[in-house]
C-alpha cells in the first residue's frame, strides 16, 4: 500500500534580519538577555507593502516546484499551516495556488497554530492513504511580525517570519509516515491568544487603540504546558512504534525557546546532536519552525533516517509525527542548493 513520503522540501526566509541589537533600541533588553532566555539570536522579518504570508509561501512552493521538476498541473492538493492569513478569506492556500499556478484542485487553511504544519501533514497522510490524491504540498508559513507588539519584551523577541513547504507523494519504497497523533485543549486558551480580530471582538477603533490585535501570552504557564505536552506526544509516539531514543536519528522540535527544546530532547532521550534546532537565526516562525528545520538540516538527511517531529501552540494544540526520511538530502541539496531564497 502507498504510503505518504516526503520527497523534497524547500524554505524561504525574507531579506531584512531583525538582529537582538536591533531590538535592545526597541525595548528594555540585551543580546544577552534574549539570547540566555531563548537561544535566538536573529529573526527575519517581511517588510514591504502589500506583502503577507502567503508571498512567503508562493516563494517556498516555487523553489520546490523548480527543484523538483513538478509541474503546477501534477499537483493534486495544496494544504497552507498558517495562524496569520492574509485575509479572512480567501484562505491563504488559495492565494499561494494563484501566484503559483495552481489550478482546479482542493486548497485550505490549517489552523492549529504552531501545531498547524503537523496538523497538516497528518491530513495529507489522509488523503494520501485514501487513494484521492497522489501529490500533496504542504506548506507552513507565518508572518508573525504582523500580529507583534514591538513594544512589549516578553513577546516581541520570540517571533520572525518565514516559509517552508514539502512535497508529499505516494510512494511504495519503505519510507514515508509511519504514525501521526494530534492533540487539544481549548482551555489553554487564555494563556495564549490574539484578543481581538474575531468575531468575539471585531476590530474597532477601540481594540486597536488598546493595542489587541497582538499576541497575548502568559510566558510561564506556556513554558511549562509546552515542555509537558512535546515530550508526552513524542513519548507516546515512540511507545506505539517500539522505539526507544538511541533509535531515533533525529528529532525535529517546533523551534519556541530552546530550552523547551533540550527539555524534551531529554526526556526522550536523545542528544542535542540528533535534534535540529535553527532557533537562533529565524526565531519562532509558528508553522514554518519544522519545515525550515527540514530544509536547513536537508545536506544531513539520509534516505531510512528515522524523524520523530514534535510540535506545541496555542489553543492548546500538539502533535507528533514518526516518519522515515526518503531521499539523500545532501545529493538534493548539492543540486539544487540550499541557500536561503531571498526577495530581491
Amino acid at each position: 500500500m502507498p504510503r505518504a513520503t516526503i520527497t523534497a522540501v524547500h524554505g524561504y526566509v525574507p531579506p531584512d534580519v531583525l538582529t537582538n541589537a536591533d531590538l535592545a533600541r526597541l525595548v528594555d533588553t540585551t543580546d544577552t538577555w534574549i539570547t540566555e532566555r531563548t537561544g535566538i539570536k536573529e529573526r527575519h522579518i517581511q517588510r514591504g507593502e502589500g506583502l503577507g504570508t502567503s508571498h512567503m509561501g508562493a516563494e517556498a512552493v516555487r523553489g520546490l516546484l523548480a527543484k523538483t521538476g513538478t509541474k503546477p498541473e501534477e499537483v493534486d492538493l495544496l494544504i497552507c499551516a498558517t495562524t496569520t492569513p492574509d485575509m479572512q478569506f480567501p484562505s491563504t492556500a488559495n492565494l499561494i495556488c494563484d501566484m503559483v499556478g495552481i489550478k482546479n484542485v482542493g486548497s485550505f487553511d490549517v489552523q492549529a497554530a504552531c501545531s498547524g504544519f503537523l496538523y497538516s501533514l497528518t491530513i495529507a497522510n489522509q488523503f494520501i492513504a485514501a487513494g484521492t490524491a497522489r501529490k500533496v504540498i504542504v506548506v507552513g508559513a507565518d508572518k508573525m511580525s504582523s500580529i507583534i507588539d514591538y513594544t512589549d519584551r516578553a513577546t516581541c523577541v520570540l517571533f520572525g517570519d518565514g516559509a517552508g513547504a514539502v512535497l508529499i507523494e505516494a510512494q511504495n519504497n519503505g519510507y514515508g509516515i509511519m504514525d501521526a497523533l494530534i492533540r487539544s485543549d481549548g482551555s489553554g486558551m487564555i494563556h495564549l491568544h490574539q484578543k481581538a480580530g474575531g468575531s468575539r471582538m471585531p476590530a474597532t477603533a477601540e481594540t486597536v487603540s488598546k493595542r489587541l490585535h497582538y499576541v497575548h501570552q502568559e510566558g510561564a504557564a506556556v513554558y511549562k504546558f509546552a515542555i509537558a505536552k512535546m515530550a508526552e506526544v513524542a513519548g507516546e509516539i515512540m511507545s506505539r512504534n517500539n522505539l526507544r531514543g538511541e533509535m531515533i536519528d533525529w528529532l525535529v522540535p517546533h523551534q519556541a525557546n530552546k530550552r523547551i527544546i533540550e527539555s524534551t530532547a531529554e526526556r526522550m532521550g536523545m542528544p542535542m546532536e540528533r535534534v535540529m534546532v535553527t532557533i537562533n537565526k529565524y526565531g519562532n516562525t509558528t508553522n514554518a519552525t519544522i519545515p525550515l528545520s527540514l530544509w536547513d538540516y536537508e545536506p544531513q538527511l539520509k534516505a531510512g533516517n528515522r524523524m520523530v517531529l514534535a510540535a506545541f501552540g496555542g489553543g492548546f494544540t500538539w502533535a507528533g509525527v514518526y516518519l522515515t526520511w526518503a531521499y539523500d538530502g545532501a545529493k538534493a541539496a548539492k543540486l539544487n542548493g540550499n541557500a536561503p531564497q531571498r526577495l530581491s
